[in-house]
């Protein structure tokens, strides 16, 4: 188990960067910790990478220094961005107690959602019997994943640029409200499905399975609270009301309009 406890340092080391400022456990930290998390799984089980693994690896690690790279970016030249970052609530300071609760948890968080190609990989150098086509399907799901995210993130870009007022409803946001909520939703599903074919143990399932649902509640609480800021700005729109009826909120083809009344999805 001593790969886990390396994995553990270097999450809790990289997601130390939200003691600079507390959104950075969840943004800059998360994508950061993500694709050092990714590499260190590769160099520690290096002897038995087969090609989808190597696949996985980098689709978590370019998904991880690409998100980093965006939303530092993004600070710096978007004023409206900076405006949601900086608002009062998440620059007040926080008590000692509750910083180390955030830290523990998101470097925990981000172990067990790269864990299930560590999982793999260290069953594999054991001598189990691990599927190489359940880790070819979670390496394609999950790098569909991240394209859906890349082009989505592209397309609200450009609309921006067109109309900086005006919600996006073109492209792939047609289709679903969030579709880059959804894309990273799918990459970590490709991730996690590899599980099914690796062999793992009780407590690795565990781990697993803590980590696959927690990043899914992570992004449906980030798409309420893009739904109620977006209900605030637009709300009046009767185009808007129109669009939000008619698109499902973070998942194509499954009617969840909505889940600005579940304050549990609150994060």
């Amino acid at each position: 188990m001593n790969y886990l406890w390396i994995l553990l340092c270097i999450s809790f080391a990289i997601s130390a960067v939200g003691w600079i400022y507390f959104i950075y456990f969840f943004s800059v930290g998360y994508g950061f910790a993500i694709s050092a998390l990714a590499v260190a799984s590769a160099i520690i089980f290096r002897d038995v990478l087969t090609l989808p693994a190597v696949i996985l690896c980098a689709v978590l690690f370019i998904y991880g220094i690409r998100l980093a790279m965006f939303l530092l970016l993004r600070e710096k030249r978007s004023a409206s961005y900076k405006k949601i970052l900086y608002q009062p609530d998440n620059t007040k300071k926080k008590p000692l107690f509750a910083m180390f609760m955030i830290w523990i948890s998101c470097a925990l968080l981000y172990v067990g959602q790269v864990s299930p190609v560590t999982f793999h990989l260290y069953n594999m150098a054991h001598g189990l019997p691990v599927s190489e086509g359940w880790m070819w399907v979670g390496a394609i799901v999950a790098a569909i994943g991240v394209v859906i995210e890349m082009v989505a993130d592209a397309q609200k870009n450009s609309a921006k640029k067109v109309d900086p007022h005006r919600y996006v409803d073109t492209g792939l946001y047609r289709i679903v409200r969030c579709p880059n909520y959804f894309g990273e939703v799918l990459m970590w599903t490709g991730s996690f499905l590899i599980c099914f074919g690796s062999c793992c143990t009780v407590g690795q399932w565990i781990i697993a399975s803590l980590g696959y649902v927690g990043i899914v509640y992570v992004m449906f609480s980030g798409a309420r609270r893009l739904e109620l800021r977006q209900t605030e700005v637009y709300g009046s729109d009767p185009a808007f009301q129109a669009y939000i009826k008619r698109t499902p909120l973070i998942i194509p083809l499954v009617p969840i309009y909505s889940v600005a009344k579940f304050s549990w999805l609150k994060g």
